[in-house]
């Protein structure tokens, strides 16, 4: 049996983040997008609310079940991009600390 095992496949101890401030950095990264996704879920079901019942399918707990997954989502897929640019905001802001502090 030839097993080979695909380099690019391996991680390496270099190409992760060693020191203190990188992991905080990354940290900061991944929570403020996390809040914008959060906002943009909240957002989407506020959104959902006012627009009045009744349509195509009827309004059952399976339906509010696959739209608020929907909701959520749709919001971490438009966080991961450039969204609504508050994570980003967030993460300038908290960063300039991060940086000071070290």
């Amino acid at each position: 049996m030839d097993l080979q095992i695909d380099p690019r496949i391996v991680s390496s101890r270099a190409t992760q983040p060693t020191d203190k401030k990188t992991k905080d950095l990354a940290s900061l990264r991944k929570s403020s997008q996390d809040f914008e996704a959060l906002l943009l879920t909240e957002m989407l079901k506020s959104m959902r609310q006012s627009v009045p019942d009744g349509g195509l399918f009827e309004k059952n707990n399976s339906t509010e079940i696959f739209r608020d997954m929907l909701d959520s989502e749709t919001a971490k897929a438009a966080s991961r991009g450039k969204g609504l640019g508050i994570g980003e905001a967030m993460y300038k802001q908290m960063a300039a600390q991060i940086e000071k502090k070290k």
